[in-house]
């Protein structure tokens, strides 16, 4: 028995050409999944990887329903989608909050999710798993990431009241809420960062290759009893802060 075979099942991932969304392309192509990238620029790492390619605006919800219906007609029936394209404009305080960088946060990280909850379940049927990234963001403020973490947490939202939606439809809903992650997105050495590395249980940041499992496992028939759930891979931060943070602000 191959435990967590994805053979058979054809995916989407949005923002697929990237950071986490890239990770997961590859582990769904290494586990037997067929795999169309929505995105807006497509990657050179997955030449030769058989992977399609959709060029989508997740802001846009015209350009994610013809993404789903062109990846639908080109695989088949979809089994797994991830709705995972996201952004992280500085957006400023509360009280000096950038109206367009806000705009654009809400439209990509929540408005993005929320159109792929719209047109994809059409796409699937009997035993679909849709798997959303929220963010450890949605449960814990960060000085500045208002509209990111409004937005994240409207993902979380939108991934329970799914779950109950899709239920009858035999599609299941789930988020995943990474921490900080090192990827295009996120240098190594801003504020987050060196925060994240102190404040974290774990000490360290994560990497691509630390959230791959859980969206195998969602993906996978072995979670076919799992939905509505918001899973944090974020190294401890959202259950607490780290010793060594206290210590640095002892004397």
């Amino acid at each position: 028995m191959s435990f967590f075979d994805l053979t058979g099942k054809n995916a989407v991932v949005t923002g697929g050409s990237s950071g986490i969304g890239l990770a997961v392309v590859q582990r769904y192509l290494d586990a037997g999944a067929k795999v169309a990238i929505a995105d807006l620029v497509e990657s050179d790492a997955l030449d030769g990887t058989g992977a399609l390619f959709v060029e989508t605006d997740v802001a846009d919800p015209d350009s994610v329903e013809r993404a789903f219906a062109a990846a639908a007609r080109d695989l088949g029936k979809l089994d797994i989608v991830v709705n995972n394209a996201g952004i992280a404009p500085e957006t400023g305080p509360a009280d000096q909050t950038l109206i367009d960088a806000a705009r654009a946060t809400i439209d990509v990280n929540l408005n993005g999710v929320m159109w792929g909850l719209r047109f994809a379940p059409g796409h699937m049927g009997a035993g679909g798993s849709i798997i959303n990234t929220a963010s450890a963001a949605a449960s814990v403020g960060f000085p500045t990431y208002g509209p990111y973490a409004a937005s994240k947490a409207g993902v979380v939202g939108l991934t329970r009241t799914a779950a109950i939606d899709l239920a009858p439809l035999g599609v299941r809903v789930n988020a995943v809420c990474p921490g900080t992650v090192t990827t295009p997105m996120q240098p190594p050495d801003d504020m987050e960062s060196r925060f994240a590395r102190l404040a974290s249980p774990m000490g360290r940041l994560g990497q691509t290759d630390d959230l791959v499992g859980i969206y195998h496992f969602l993906a996978a028939d072995e979670s076919s009893w799992m939905t509505g759930q918001a899973v944090y891979v974020d190294g401890g931060l959202s259950v607490g802060f780290a010793k060594q943070l206290f210590e640095a602000n002892q004397g």
